[in-house]
């Protein structure tokens, strides 16, 4: 039985936003903190990080999950797992502190394609 509808667009859009919210506390919000001090407690917050990583981990195991029947699940779901774990890594691992910035761009951008492609393919 195939669980491919538009009804699981808004899966994808959220965890999309999910991901780019990791790209934005991750890269924006330290230029913005040097300009607002308030906001710089926000940039360095580490259990924000946590938060987010953490919230990608159940929305895209239900995309994944709910994946069935679509042309290529294989691909998403290695694309989509492998930019939760980079996520997951960059937030909890630390023996990779020194590079979390990178892993979690990487993750980031890899959950968001992954959701972007099963999004884009939902929508035909």
């Amino acid at each position: 039985m195939t669980h491919i509808s538009p009804k699981n667009a808004p899966l994808d859009a959220t965890a999309m936003g999910m991901a780019w919210l990791c790209l934005i506390h991750c890269l924006a919000l330290p230029l913005v903190a040097t300009s607002f001090s308030a906001i710089a407690v926000l940039a360095e917050a580490e259990w924000i990080h946590k938060i987010l990583a953490l919230m990608a981990l159940p929305l895209s195991l239900f995309a994944i999950l709910r994946s069935d029947g679509l042309p290529l699940r294989g691909a998403f779901t290695i694309g989509a797992a492998l930019g939760v774990t980079l996520l997951l890594a960059g937030a909890f691992v630390e023996a990779f502190h020194d590079i979390e910035k990178p892993l979690t761009v990487a993750g980031a951008v890899l959950l968001s394609t992954a959701h972007l492609w099963r999004w884009r393919y939902l929508q035909h």
